[in-house]
């Protein structure tokens, strides 16, 4: 069985786990406090940084890598459309969650909130929370924009660019940082994804000391 070091909260981890499991790939999840730098972990991956997948008697790092890696190996169901310019658009969705929506939302909101006081690190600098409150207008409103023109964020069916972007959502989501009443039409589109077979585990996270608002677990929220 594969087994996979994560964190419950980390949006990069979730991406992971919601493609193991749109692909019905069975795995042991191990939470790793990661921040710790465990000399065994360590030797996993000297980044000391989550996700880590053991699959196929290999120890993967980096999420975007695992992910590329499990639609190469398991293409079934795909995750990245067959034609150069679909995958383009996945990739750079998923870059755009990965890289943009983390440094200007995630970080500001999740990890002052959560990570801060996890690993001891104080409390939340409520300028950053501040950035990161208004930050997400923004970028609600231009997936809001990209779901007025596709289906899906990427195009005609759900991709890794919906996965990239739920698993941040649906983090930011159990602290109540997210206003599904700014638009509709993203608020349908995480109904619909949040519905999927995939999505159970993580609707299934308590996280000690943060219980998650009573929506969270809610398909008709």
């Amino acid at each position: 069985m594969a087994r996979l070091f994560h964190v419950p909260l980390s949006p990069f981890c979730r991406k992971v786990r919601l493609s193991l499991a749109e692909k019905k790939i069975e795995v042991e999840l191990v939470e790793e406090r990661y921040w710790e730098k465990d000399a065994d972990f360590m030797r996993r991956n000297p980044a000391a940084k989550v996700p880590v997948l053991r699959l196929d008697n290999k120890l993967m790092a980096e999420s975007a890598a695992i992910c590329e890696y499990l639609e190469e190996t398991r293409p079934d169901p795909a995750l990245l459309p067959k034609d150069p310019d679909g995958r383009y658009e996945v990739r750079r969705l998923v870059g755009w969650f990965d890289d943009k929506f983390h440094n200007e939302v995630t970080s500001k909101l999740l990890y002052e909130r959560v990570n801060k006081k996890v690993m001891g690190q104080g409390f939340p600098d409520s300028r950053n929370v501040k950035d990161g409150a208004k930050a997400i207008k923004y970028h609600l409103d231009y997936m809001g924009w990209l779901l007025d023109h596709r289906r899906w964020l990427a195009g005609d069916v759900m991709t890794l660019a919906d996965f990239a972007a739920a698993a941040h959502l649906s983090a930011l989501d159990y602290i109540s940082d997210v206003d599904w009443n700014r638009s509709a039409v993203v608020k349908d589109w995480y109904a619909k994804i949040k519905s999927r077979p995939a999505f159970r585990s993580i609707l299934a996270d308590q996280i000690p000391g943060f219980p998650p608002p009573p929506h969270y677990a809610d398909l008709d929220f």
